[in-house]
């Protein structure tokens, strides 16, 4: 039986962020690294959003961000990361299996609802002509092969936004 309290487990859930996060953060360093230059958080350049919303005035782009605010965009090549914790996003793995015991209709519930929004943002982002990639937090603990996933996906990084060189200055 789940020992926490329930007022525990809402101030210990209260404090999880839904950006920034240390998986997050471990994606964008390993993609800076490698000579990538992305955006954050779903945001576009205005040149990219209004060019969208010309071709697609249907859809809205709230505040100026991508379906589903993504946690790392690349508005040239039309390719976006979203790093999802493996439990809120009902992942396969155990950890996204895990329920709570306290309350177990409110967090079944609540995690299907960001799984259906998930799909729903993912299916926004290519009808767009988005294309996405999903990392999940389970994945991170191999940096190499999250990488190699990484670049299969984007492809190599731009020679303009690359790693800088060294010229003996």
């Amino acid at each position: 039986m789940d020992s926490m309290s329930e007022q525990a487990r809402s101030q210990l859930m209260g404090k999880i962020r839904g950006k920034d996060t240390k998986p997050e953060l471990s994606v964008r360093k390993l993609l800076h690294a490698a000579g990538y230059r992305y955006r954050l958080h779903g945001r576009i350049p205005r040149g990219t959003l209004e060019k969208l919303k010309r071709e697609n005035p249907e859809t809205p782009l709230r505040g100026g961000r991508l379906p589903g605010a993504p946690d790392i965009v690349f508005p040239a090549r039309r390719q976006v990361v979203f790093v999802n914790g493996c439990f809120w996003h009902l992942h396969d793995c155990p950890a996204g299996q895990h329920a709570p015991a306290t309350n177990a209709q409110f967090w079944a519930d609540k995690r299907s609802r960001t799984h259906e929004r998930d799909q729903q943002n993912t299916a926004a982002l290519r009808a767009l002509g988005w294309e996405t990639i999903v990392l999940w937090e389970c994945e991170l603990r191999d940096p190499k092969s999250t990488l190699e996933a990484l670049i299969n996906f984007l492809g190599p990084p731009s020679s303009a936004g690359g790693p800088l060189i060294d010229r003996g200055m």
